[in-house]
């Protein structure tokens, strides 16, 4: 089971230009699509005088939410090029935005289509690429007598400790790898049997 993905830690900008129309990108970590939504307010509003800000959005571990967008370019030559370059990559939770100024001269789709897609991997070159780990959150309640044997397994399979409250009954919060989780719980479950 896939338990890991890459995405970038550290914004990139990347640079295009071809008969005079400039495109600027910018690529970056986000988790939600209100991430999204402040990142474009941005540089929508950074950059009011541009004629088109186009992008394109991976997000979720399994990479299956996803949005391209050619504002007001033709259809399929500027969101699609840069989700491309962010499939290429095996990157999510990150969004690449690029800024066209245009230069006076048509470049036709196929121009368009490269001048989008280099800009964006431009971008993605330029930005820190990192595996990020999904984990599961695991909560336990034992009672105190118990506590040797919990902490014998925390210290067993590492997992990272978010909270935890000791009283007559303990509560005790955990963090793993996905692919570990059933095996704490397993462990966990099994200590009310001994």
């Amino acid at each position: 089971m896939e338990d890991s993905f890459r995405t970038i830690s550290k914004e990139g900008e990347g640079y295009y230009t071809e008969k005079r129309s400039k495109f600027l990108a910018f690529a970056h970590h986000v988790e939600s699509v209100d991430d999204v939504k402040q990142l474009l307010a941005h540089y929508r509003k950074k950059y009011f005088d541009a004629r088109h800000v186009c992008y394109a959005y991976m997000l979720g571990a399994e990479r299956t939410e996803f949005r391209a967008n050619d504002d007001g370019e033709p259809s399929s030559t500027a969101g699609k090029p840069i989700l491309g370059q962010i499939n290429s990559n095996e990157l999510t939770e990150v969004l690449v935005v690029v800024v066209r100024y245009y230069g006076g001269v048509n470049l036709g789709t196929g121009g368009l289509i490269v001048a989008y897609r280099e800009a964006a991997a431009d971008a993605i070159r330029n930005s820190e690429i990192t595996d990020k780990i999904v984990e599961e959150r695991v909560d336990f309640e034992f009672p105190y007598v118990m506590m040797d044997k919990v902490m014998k397994v925390v210290k067993d399979l590492q997992p990272r400790v978010l909270s935890q409250t000791y009283d007559n009954t303990c509560l005790i919060s955990l963090s793993i790898r996905k692919s570990a989780a059933e095996q704490l719980k397993m462990r966990l479950d099994k200590l009310s049997f001994e």
